[in-house]
């Protein structure tokens, strides 16, 4: 009977144990995630927002850690957290919600996929704290998500979208959709945009094997829509994707990449909030 080498033992040995951690990995993200909904759930009585503090102190951090990632968070100086913001983030991974809790210091609440309101626990949780579901394929619900996201900004709630509306394969900034502009225009709140770079380094996208890694998180300045209309969403558009974009390659992101092609100049030019 021919020995195995040593060597491909060792491989099979260290194979097995990356197996057993992940899996471990998995039990206690899943663990975590339905003993804090539960004790989300119950602080409601506490106040409307209790929950989302529950998610943004223990729930993302917690999840991250978990999963092995160190989690650095730069800027937000010049953010009023007591205001509504629409909060813009570009997407790499799932882990982008977690960090997204961990931070925004502000209770946020998300556009998000109307399937997700059917699954036990995250479904209830989600219905709870009032996120904004929607189902993407029909523009009629699309149309009236972006005015309950317009409403709920004007109220005082602060919500986060990915305005590329899928995870990038590549980490680079894909196209953003109109839809966030328009809300943005429609509710006349301030746009934060946030970089995220790492997270797909950690946990890429299609896997459910976490890696140890950074994940960085920079927080701009607000880019004021008041007095801005539906002309000028375009130009909004351009300008907050560059504002992401150059703080997506000042944490060790590529940006656009380098094949992204250049915005006609009227796209680019930066609408002025109008006076009031």
């Amino acid at each position: 009977m021919k020995a195995i080498p040593p060597d491909s033992k060792r491989g099979h040995v260290k194979k097995l144990g990356q197996i057993l951690v992940n899996a471990g990995q998995i039990l206690l993200v899943a663990l975590l995630s339905t003993v804090l909904m539960v004790v989300a759930l119950v602080s409601r009585l506490f106040g409307p927002d209790a929950p989302l503090h529950v998610a943004g102190r223990l729930w993302g951090p917690g999840v991250l850690w978990i999963c092995g990632a160190r989690f650095r968070v730069e800027g937000g100086e010049d953010v009023d957290w007591k205001k509504p913001h629409l909060f813009l983030m570009n997407h790499q991974s799932m882990l982008d919600i977690p960090a997204a809790f961990g931070a925004i210091r502000s209770p946020i609440r998300f556009v998000a996929k109307r399937m997700l309101g059917s699954i036990p626990v995250l479904g209830w949780y989600m219905k709870a704290t009032r996120m904004i579901l929607v189902n993407r394929e029909k523009g009629s619900e699309a149309v009236a998500a972006i005015r309950i996201a317009a409403e709920r900004l004007q109220q005082g709630a602060c919500i986060l979208i990915y305005p590329e509306g899928t995870r990038s394969r590549d980490g680079r900034l894909l196209p953003f959709k109109r839809g966030p502009f328009e809300l943005a225009i429609a509710s006349q709140v301030d746009i934060v945009p946030l970089a995220i770079d790492g997270a797909a380094q950690v946990l890429p996208r299609g896997s459910a094997r976490p890696r140890r890694g950074t994940i960085r998180v920079r927080i701009g300045a607000p880019i004021p829509t008041k007095g801005l209309g539906r002309a000028d969403r375009e130009a909004l558009m351009a300008r907050v994707r560059d504002e992401i974009a150059a703080m997506h390659r000042s944490i060790g992101g590529e940006g656009y990449g380098l094949d992204e092609p250049e915005l006609p100049a009227a796209a680019t030019e930066a609408p002025a909030a109008k006076a009031s």
